[in-house]
């Protein structure tokens, strides 16, 4: 008989992702392919703007959480090192979109004085609850998601130019295109060499397929405050 392929975690998670990226897939397109796509970019960076900078207080509180832990729980201590290493690698990326938002006109003090979102706040209320009411390896679910699909640089062309924005616009986009490989890489490593539980793999598959949902309805409210294209007759 031949031999069955026992698949690793981080490869289990790509399948679990892979059944519902889709819908996060269309509500990015319908974003680039949207007529007012000039004015619905400055609002895209602004809730981008609202889940990265959570992200290094995110991390820092799971790498608190999971040192807490670590004495008693390998996978705590190896989720505590995994990002020991990772949260200096995220730092300022909300600078670089405050950044690009002023290259086009939109000042950081406008986008910090507004009140994030509700979505964004469930997004990633989330993944404060998992780290702090019940395990840390959570939040890894939500980072496969975050860096294990940065857009590809012919999405950013095609994006900048249906909007017409300089380049500086789109530095952060274009940074997370040529940085997120790599980090995706250190993570599947960092997964495949966990001793998950059954429980927390799936755990790990809930709150990446969660946070798919979420995203996706981050960039339909900001399609949602132009309105959707008109369709063709």
């Amino acid at each position: 008989m031949p031999e069955l392929h026992s698949s690793t975690q981080s490869e289990s998670l790509r399948r679990k992702l892979d059944l519902v990226l889709p819908v996060l897939v269309a509500a990015g397109q319908r974003l680039v392919e949207h007529p007012r796509v000039r004015d619905l970019y400055p609002e895209y960076l602004v809730s981008s703007h609202w889940i990265i900078r959570t992200s290094v207080p995110l991390m820092e509180a799971a790498r608190d959480r999971a040192e807490e832990l670590a004495n008693s729980d390998p996978v705590a201590d190896g989720v505590a090192a995994y990002l020991g290493e990772h949260i200096p690698e995220e730092i300022d990326h909300d600078e670089w979109l405050l950044t690009d938002l002023e290259t086009i006109g939109i000042s950081r003090g406008d986008v910090l004085a507004r009140t994030p979102s509700a979505t964004v706040a469930a997004v990633v209320g989330a993944q404060y609850y998992y780290v702090l009411h019940h395990h840390p390896v959570a939040l890894l679910g939500y980072i496969s998601l975050l860096e294990g699909y940065p857009p590809s640089p012919e999405h950013v062309d095609e994006l900048a130019a249906r909007t017409g924005y300089q380049d500086d616009a789109f530095r952060t986009l274009r940074l997370h295109a040529e940085l997120d490989p790599g980090h995706r890489d250190e993570l599947d490593a960092t997964l495949d060499r966990l001793p998950l539980t059954r429980a927390q793999s799936e755990l790990i598959g809930l709150s990446a397929m969660l946070s798919v949902d979420g995203l996706t309805r981050s960039i339909e409210d900001v399609i949602d405050e132009y309105g959707d294209p008109p369709r063709p007759s």
